[in-house]
């Protein structure tokens, strides 16, 4: 089985987030998605070698602080990276087809 890792730098959004933007006007969770999706799209672009049809992921959280809840933390940030993971071409679909496993470890 081949393993392949990425890195993104920084933070996601987290749920609240999310949910606090789209409250605030139509388009500025569009505007969240297109920026963090596009973001890992290039980094996907750039760190992964090869297409999949099926894969299974091992999300490694590092948060600052222990403020946040770790569901807050990994349901924001999961929809943009398999967004960009499928923008960029690693995989055809984020659909139950394309993703087996998803594991959440925090640091």
């Amino acid at each position: 089985m081949m393993s392949e890792t990425i890195t993104i730098p920084g933070e996601l959004p987290n749920l609240n987030e999310i949910i606090k933007a789209s409250k605030a006007h139509y388009m500025a969770y569009a505007n969240m998605k297109k920026t963090h999706t596009e973001t890992i799209t290039w980094i996907a672009k750039s760190e992964v070698k090869g297409k999949y049809n099926k894969i299974d992921l091992d999300v490694t959280w590092v948060c600052r602080d222990r403020r946040q809840d770790k569901d807050n933390i990994m349901a924001g940030g999961l929809k943009f990276i398999l967004d960009g993971l499928v923008q960029a071409n690693v995989i055809e679909n984020d659909g139950w087809r394309h993703i087996g496993d998803i594991v959440h470890r925090f640091k």
